[in-house]
């Protein structure tokens, strides 16, 4: 027998041994532009992971697109060596990801590798990265409450399970200290928590800061840096999701955090772009506006009875929610938003809460009459006076002119108490609804 009847008869054997395991597809990098590789002779589905083998080291990339007979790939490590005729080896066609109790008080990457020095995850069961379709009408309506221990919020913005919600903000105003409140305080069963394009150093702060030792050990932490490629970042958002939506399939009661839903996009306009599409509102490709329904959209309720309620932090431009077009899509499907403004931040009331600017759609749903109408009025009297702050401030109102304002001016400081709450000062609900009515009598 010839050495090549030797070597195929031995893989013959192999492949009965151990069934659906045999030569990948392989195919070798015809064009790179320093972002985009392109391969010929590959024949893989978008999502699919390759390993390409370069001058250094073999790398990943992800296929995010094919035109005619080339397949577009984008590398997932940022410093990757490139050469004409590389190989390129399909790596695993099938976009699914481990999940499963083993990741619980763990922190990892959008690949699914340990970051914490921890060894890899036990992991018994696997999960469409990009989840599963659901029927809209079999999600059962948000009807229980979701108190996250934060008396504004509870009192004035109530949050449901199930429900998605957007924190808006510019850099610097309190976003992360509120998302660590909400990951200690809130009554969830499992909190994960996706950290998409922030800076490494803000990674662990957020992870050493914000977290206690006792919510670790319900949580999951995706941390993807924004030295990631975009393929990574946008891979980090999903795996979070994915991670979600598994511990909700068991009947889990979910926290899923986000932060920040506008790096997000960020990722997937650099791939857009990339792809040649071409650019809309503010340089940004119609596939973001099409990625971030299909990403918040995952999140709700289940008919395991499992829940993902979903925050998902977005970046305001400048500090102004009304001209981002990330801020507007988000809004439009958002089922509330919380707003944090830089002016409240700056006269020391943290968190710095607009409760003028935030609502929550599913409140009126989860409270009795009595207090949505306590909460409106404090809604009304906030805003007229913050209308009307600098006639008040410079002296140029007379009382008495407008009642509604005289009320305003009179509870100020009985509402601003109200929104004030210490970083470590959980707040139940019973209490904050006695703050609430408290306001009237100021």
């Amino acid at each position: 027998m010839t050495a090549t009847a030797t070597l195929a008869a031995r893989l013959d054997e192999l492949a009965a041994m151990q069934p659906g395991v045999g030569p990948r597809p392989s195919g070798q990098v015809v064009a790179y532009d320093g972002f985009l590789i392109e391969a010929s002779g590959l024949a893989a589905s978008t999502g699919a992971l390759c390993t390409i083998h370069g001058d250094g080291p073999p790398f990943d990339a992800e296929v995010i697109g094919f035109r005619e007979d080339r397949q577009q790939l984008m590398s997932l490590e940022p410093a990757a060596h490139v050469r004409p005729d590389a190989r390129v080896v399909l790596a695993a066609d099938d976009p699914a990801i481990g999940v499963g109790e083993g990741l619980l008080g763990r922190s990892i990457d959008a690949r699914g590798r340990p970051i914490d020095g921890g060894p890899l995850p036990l992991l018994t069961d696997r999960w469409p990265l990009r989840g599963r379709p659901q029927n809209p009408l079999g999600a059962p309506p948000i009807r229980a409450r979701f108190d996250v221990g934060i008396r504004a919020i509870d009192a004035l913005l109530t949050l449901g399970r199930g429900q998605r919600v957007g924190i808006v903000a510019g850099s610097g105003v309190g976003k992360s200290t509120l998302l660590g409140m909400i990951t200690r305080f809130a009554a969830a069963d499992v909190v994960i928590i996706g950290l998409v394009g922030e800076r490494g150093r803000e990674v662990a702060d957020f992870l050493d800061k914000q977290i206690s030792p006792a919510a670790r050990r319900r949580t999951v932490v995706v941390a993807v840096p924004a030295s990631h490629s975009p393929a990574l970042r946008l891979r980090g958002a999903q795996r979070a999701t994915a991670i979600a939506e598994y511990f909700r399939s068991i009947g889990r009661n979910v926290l899923l955090i986000i932060d920040s839903l506008t790096r997000v996009a960020h990722a997937q306009r650099e791939i857009g772009l990339a792809l040649g599409e071409h650019p809309t509102a503010k340089g940004y490709p119609p596939s973001v506006f099409n990625l971030i329904p299909a990403l918040v959209e995952r999140a709700g309720n289940h008919a395991s009875g499992g829940s993902i309620t979903a925050v998902y932090t977005v970046l305001a431009d400048g500090d102004d929610v009304d001209a981002d077009p990330v801020v507007d899509a988000a809004r439009a499907i958002l089922d509330g938003h919380v707003v944090l403004s830089r002016s409240i931040a700056e006269r020391a009331i943290y968190p710095a809460i607009d409760i003028s600017k935030s609502i929550s759609r599913v409140m009126d749903d989860l409270v009795t009459p009595e207090q949505a109408e306590q909460a409106r009025h404090v809604r009304r009297l906030n805003a007229a006076f913050e209308e009307n702050r600098d006639l008040v401030l410079l002296g140029a109102y007379q009382r008495g002119q407008d009642p509604v304002l005289d009320q305003a001016i009179a509870r100020r400081p009985a509402i601003e108490r109200f929104v004030a709450q210490s970083v470590s000062e959980r707040v139940p609900r019973d209490d904050a609804l006695r703050a609430l009515a408290a306001i009237e009598d100021a």
